[in-house]
């Protein structure tokens, strides 16, 4: 790849909900002191848990594994009403870093329950924002993964039903579903606004007019970061080659050989810091030149929760 340019994604890497989710943790330590405990890795990233980690916060899975009283945050990716009432009956100082687009789909499913409604959710199986969303209601929610679970979704009726998304999807895969999804079910009630989030929708809409331009796509994000794997599939759907690294270190010389331009991403919680290791990286592999693309300048900001805003802000 001797000569080769650098393609740069616009926008890339950190969206508001992450940027508010790690001030949190940061604030929270600076006004408490460590330990600060955190149910679930703040952000899929590994690079930001360790670093939130060397700082003095400790990331769990059980609440049970937080002495009483301490501090406790709730991941960005939101939390059931069991594991927030649990919460509660611990005694636990909580602070709650959920995405506010997160808690905007949960706040519409408490919503439409009250009016009777069963929900469809297309998500993935297992994710944290998939059970904190299907853990607002004690059934009801039926998560469907691909076009094949559509067919076999069973809910108790069908006069009042609504579909909600996970918020990190592929904004492909999601609408293939949810075509699916209104072709078996006609009168279902779509989202008012779609719910898959602006920086995911941004991301990918970005890496489909890069994708053609270059030889190869890398993103930056860790294993576990939906949105970070989703960007990497859809480069590859649009028949790009692209792989996805933690870090620069994973980056193998065999994927750039022949190539003449390489595209660079990064997921929403990746940070730039990670971004330019890879430019450096790809520089001493022959790499001469950088090129941001053009794309959506993102201006949201989220508060920070009360407790938490310095006078400052």
């Amino acid at each position: 790849m001797t000569g080769s340019e650098i393609l740069l994604a616009e926008p890339r890497g950190f969206c508001a909900g992450v940027d508010r989710a790690i001030e949190i943790v940061e604030r929270a330590l600076a006004k408490f002191g460590a330990p600060i405990y955190v149910r679930h890795e703040i952000v899929h990233n590994t690079f930001v848990v360790n670093d939130l980690k060397a700082k003095g916060a400790i990331f769990i899975e059980e609440l049970e594994d937080v002495p009483a009283g301490a501090t406790l945050i709730f991941s960005a990716h939101g939390v059931s009403k069991a594991v927030q009432a649990d919460a509660q009956a611990r005694g636990f100082h909580v602070f709650d870093a959920t995405c506010p687009l997160v808690t905007k789909v949960h706040v519409e499913v408490a919503k439409l329950h009250k009016e009777g409604f069963e929900f469809i959710m297309i998500g993935h199986k297992g994710h944290p924002e998939v059970e904190g969303t299907m853990g607002q209601l004690d059934s009801g929610i039926h998560l469907v993964e691909d076009v094949t679970d559509v067919a076999r979704v069973q809910p108790h009726q069908t006069a009042k039903l609504a579909l909600v998304t996970q918020t990190t999807l592929s904004m492909d895969d999601a609408s293939e579903i949810a075509a699916a999804v209104k072709a078996r079910f006609p009168t279902v009630r779509e989202p008012k606004q779609q719910d898959i989030c602006y920086a995911t929708q941004n991301r990918q809409d970005a890496i489909k007019v890069m994708s053609p331009q270059v030889d190869v796509v890398i993103v930056v994000g860790s294993p576990t970061s939906s949105n970070s794997n989703r960007l990497r599939e859809v480069a590859q759907k649009l028949g790009t080659a692209s792989y996805m690294v933690d870090n620069a270190d994973e980056i193998q010389s065999q994927w750039l050989e022949g190539c003449s331009r390489v595209g660079l991403t990064a997921g929403a919680s990746a940070p730039d810091v990670l971004v330019q290791a890879v430019i450096a990286r790809l520089r001493e592999l022959g790499a001469v030149s950088v090129r941001k693309m053009d794309g959506v300048v993102e201006t949201v900001k989220f508060p920070l929760p009360k407790g938490l805003k310095t006078d400052a802000s």
